[in-house]
C-alpha cells in the first residue's frame, strides 16, 4: 500500500513538475519572440479566423444580453397589465353592462401575455443560448492551439540549436586536440570520442521526436480549428435570421390578438357609457325623439338668441335656430371648424356678431356633444352645402 502511494505522489510530482517546466519553456519562448530573438509561427488566414470569431462572440453576447432585457420588460409589461385589468376587475360594478365580457376579457389579456412571453423564450432565447453554447469550448481550443503552437516553436528552435551544436562538436572530435592525444593513449581516444557522439546523438534524438510530437499535436489542432471557425461563422447568419423571425411571428400575432381583445374592451366600456348617458338623459332623450316635429316647429317659432325648446327635461342651447344633417364627412382645418361626419347632427346656432358669417358657412355643435356636456364650448363652424337641413 505504501508502495503504491508513493508511486502515485510521484507520478503527481513528475506532472506537475512537468507542467512547470512547460510555462516556464513557453513563457521564455514568448519573451525571445517579443525581443525579436527567436522567429515566430504567422498563419494571416488563421488570425483573421479568430478576429471574425472574437467579433461573432461579442456579439452573439450583446444578442443575448438584450435579449434578456427584452423579455424582462415583456414580463414587466405583462405584469403592469395584469395589475391594471386586476384594478378594473376589481371596480367593475355586478350591475354594471357587460361584466362578465369584461372578465373574460381580463383572463384573455393575462394568457396571450404568457403565451407571448413563453413562445419567445422557447423559440428565439433558447436558439441564442445553444449557439452561444459552443463559444467557450471553441475559445479553449484556440487557447490549446496557441499554447502548442509555442511549443512547437521552441521545440523547433532547441532542435536548430543542436543541430548547429552537432555539426561543432563533430568537428572537435574529428580533430582532438593535443592535450587529448599527449593525455590519452589512442585507445582511449576512440573511447571518449564515443562517448561523447552517443550523448550528442541522445540529445539530438530526443530533440528530434519532441518536435516532431510537438508540430503532431499543433497541426493537428490548428487543421480541427480551420475547418471548424468558417462554419462558425458561416452560422450566424442562419441563427440571427431565425432569432428575429421568430421574434417577429410571435410579436405580429401577439399584437394582433391583443388588438382584438382592445377593441372589445372599448367596445364594452362605450356602452357602459352610453349605459350611463341612458339612465341620467334616457327619459328627456327619448321623449325629445318622439317630439321632434314638435320640436322644429317650435324652433322655428322661438327668437334666435337665448331661446330653449322643451320636450319634457331636454333643452336646446342657446341660439338654437335649427338642425341639419351631415350629408357629407369634413375635415376641420382650422380651429374654429367643426369636423363632420356622415350622419352626425348639428344643432345651428345664431352668430353674436352677425358681421362674421361668411356666405355658405353655419355655426353649430354636435347634438350629441350638447346632450352629453350641456354646453358649447365645442362649437365650430361648417361648410352649409354638406349638410342637409331637418
Amino acid at each position: 500500500m505504501a508502495e503504491t502511494g508513493n508511486t502515485g505522489k510521484g507520478v503527481t510530482a513528475g506532472k506537475l513538475a512537468s507542467t512547470v517546466q512547460k510555462r516556464l519553456s513557453r513563457a521564455q519562448e514568448k519573451v525571445l519572440q517579443k525581443l525579436g530573438k527567436a522567429d515566430e509561427t504567422r498563419d494571416a488566414v488563421f488570425e483573421e479566423m479568430v478576429a471574425n470569431f472574437n467579433k461573432q462572440m461579442g456579439e452573439g453576447t450583446k444578442l443575448q444580453r438584450d435579449m434578456k432585457a427584452y423579455m424582462v420588460a415583456v414580463k414587466t409589461l405583462h405584469e403592469a397589465s395584469r395589475r391594471l385589468q386586476d384594478c378594473l376587475a376589481d371596480m367593475y360594478e355586478p350591475e354594471w353592462f357587460g361584466k362578465e365580457e369584461m372578465n373574460a376579457v381580463v383572463e384573455d389579456t393575462d394568457t396571450l401575455w404568457l403565451d407571448f412571453h413563453q413562445n419567445i423564450t422557447d423559440n428565439s432565447m433558447l436558439s441564442i443560448d445553444s449557439y452561444l453554447a459552443q463559444f467557450p469550448e471553441v475559445k479553449a481550443r484556440i487557447a490549446k492551439r496557441d499554447r502548442k503552437m509555442v511549443d512547437f516553436d521552441s521545440a523547433r528552435h532547441h532542435f536548430s540549436s543542436l543541430q548547429k551544436g552537432k555539426k561543432k562538436d563533430e568537428a572537435k572530435i574529428a580533430k582532438p586536440t593535443a592535450l587529448l592525444e599527449m593525455a590519452a593513449p589512442s585507445w582511449a581516444q576512440g573511447l571518449l570520442s564515443a562517448h561523447q557522439v552517443a550523448q550528442t546523438n541522445l540529445s539530438y534524438n530526443q530533440a528530434e521526436e519532441e518536435l516532431g510530437r510537438s508540430q503532431k499535436i499543433f497541426e493537428e489542432l490548428n487543421v480541427e480549428l480551420q475547418d471548424q471557425l468558417p462554419v462558425l461563422w458561416d452560422s450566424r447568419v442562419g441563427v440571427y435570421v431565425n432569432t428575429f423571425q421568430n421574434l417577429a411571428n410571435h410579436q405580429e400575432k401577439f399584437h394582433k390578438e391583443m388588438s382584438k381583445l382592445s377593441q372589445n374592451l372599448n367596445d364594452i366600456m362605450t356602452k357602459l357609457d352610453e349605459q350611463r348617458q341612458i339612465k341620467k338623459d334616457g327619459a328627456a332623450a327619448k321623449a325629445g325623439d318622439k317630439s321632434e316635429d314638435a320640436n322644429h316647429s317650435q324652433a322655428a317659432s322661438s327668437p334666435p338668441r337665448g331661446s330653449e325648446s322643451n320636450s319634457s327635461d331636454y333643452k336646446l342651447p342657446p341660439g338654437f335656430i335649427y338642425k341639419v344633417k351631415a350629408v357629407h364627412e369634413y375635415a376641420a382645418t382650422d380651429g374654429d371648424e367643426l369636423e363632420l361626419t356622415v350622419g352626425d347632427i348639428v344643432l345651428v346656432l345664431a352668430f353674436d356678431n352677425p358681421d362674421e358669417q361668411d356666405d355658405g358657412w353655419l355655426l353649430g355643435v354636435q347634438e350629441s356633444a350638447w346632450i352629453r356636456n350641456k354646453d358649447i364650448a365645442s362649437k365650430g363652424v361648417f361648410p352649409e352645402n354638406f349638410t342637409q337641413k331637418l
